[in-house]
């Protein structure tokens, strides 16, 4: 009798605590409402993350957050206006953020963002928006900080490793180049140059070509980390490689990628094989950068 009395108290114990905790949660939520609801009322929804409530509309979301429409639409590809479901997570961008047509976007980190997450979002890939900013450290983005988001479909018109660009990009200087020393080889063993560094009958700048045998493999000129390695629109497969002194290299018009993007690469290492071009010709496109401006690999190579 004894031990049924004490069950008995405990499940009246287990049954009042489960009670008040439930009583809790439901306090909780309706605090996180309640949150929700001051900021949405409040006006600042600009540069934050909206979740769809019923009976909104991205009219109404662009006029909350002084924002035109257009810029709202762009900035949430994918979305539909006549189509929002509930619960749905919408990107309302800041004053500073900018989305052309075209692209790329010009977009602001917020908290907790990766390369990654944001490529998720507009829909391309992390080594794109790499490609693009040269200058930035993937591994330590700043809140605040402005980066170029390109368009998956026009990622071969990134700046990183643009051939030849009708508009002329101002990069800030990146001091004198290091002088040329035993590190710093070519990336084929037996090649020719066909096209030397330097602007074309139209003045557009062009990158270097070098002819070689078919099934010949590119490879690093110097230490350096692969920054990136995927395709790029009209250049085939491509690898950018980021070297001391500010200094990138680039490889481009490959078949086969021997490489990932993040591997840290030696001089001599093999990055991809040289693909043959629509002459029938196996020809590798090498650019090289420094602190993102072009520069003319035979000032560097031995």
């Amino acid at each position: 009798m004894a031990g049924q009395g004490r069950r008995s108290r405990c499940k009246k114990i287990a049954s009042l605590i489960c009670a008040v905790s439930f009583a809790l949660l439901l306090a909780s939520c309706a605090s996180t409402s309640q949150q929700q609801n001051a900021a949405r009322s409040s006006g600042s929804i600009a540069g934050t993350w909206v979740t769809v409530q019923r009976g909104d509309t991205l009219g109404e979301m662009a006029k909350q957050a002084d924002v035109p429409l257009l810029r709202l639409q762009r900035f949430n590809p994918g979305v539909k206006s006549r189509g929002l479901a509930v619960g749905q997570r919408i990107l309302v961008p800041y004053g500073t953020e900018r989305a052309p047509s075209g692209g790329p976007y010009r977009y602001q980190i917020r908290s907790g963002d990766t390369f990654s997450k944001v490529a998720r979002h507009f829909g391309t890939t992390s080594n794109a928006i790499i490609a693009a900013n040269s200058q930035v450290n993937p591994s330590s983005l700043a809140i605040g900080q402005l980066v170029n988001v390109p368009l998956k479909q026009s990622t071969g018109k990134s700046r990183a490793v643009v051939a030849s660009s009708r508009k002329s990009v101002t990069l800030p200087n990146p001091g004198p180049l290091p002088k040329t020393n035993s590190n710093w080889s070519w990336p084929l063993e037996d090649y020719n140059i066909t096209r030397r560094f330097g602007k074309d009958s139209r003045g557009t700048l062009q990158p270097m070509l070098l002819s070689t045998s078919k099934g010949a493999t590119a490879k690093a000129i110097n230490d350096g980390e692969v920054r990136f390695a995927d395709s790029m629109r009209q250049l085939g497969q491509v690898v950018i490689v980021h070297h001391d002194d500010n200094l990138q290299s680039v490889y481009a018009n490959c078949k086969t990628l021997r490489v990932n993007s993040g591997a840290n690469v030696k001089r001599g290492t093999p990055l991809c094989d040289v693909d043959v071009n629509e002459r029938g010709q196996t020809e590798l496109l090498f650019d090289m950068r420094h602190g993102g401006k072009p520069v003319d690999p035979s000032r560097l190579l031995q």
